[in-house]
């Protein structure tokens, strides 16, 4: 997700026009900032990733759900 507001340990962060409140605590070693991305996982930032690795796990799980979307079609 991207990174949108910050306020302390606290993020809002938007992937895909759903947004979210982030915990930002268990990166607290790490520079966070606005246009960052971070991998989420039940409401904490667990990792910093570079816009390029955003977007390749993006298409990754586009093509799982198409995937599951055919598979339950019959196909």
């Amino acid at each position: 997700m991207q990174v949108v507001e910050i306020k302390g340990f606290n993020a809002r962060c938007a992937a895909k026009g759903i947004e979210r409140e982030v915990s930002l605590f268990m990166l607290q070693h790490e520079p966070i900032e606005i246009g960052d991305y971070v991998v989420v996982h039940v409401g904490y930032a667990i990792e910093k990733m570079t816009e390029t690795e955003a977007q390749s796990a993006w298409e990754i799980y586009d093509q799982i759900l198409a995937a599951e979307d055919a598979l339950a079609r019959g196909g």
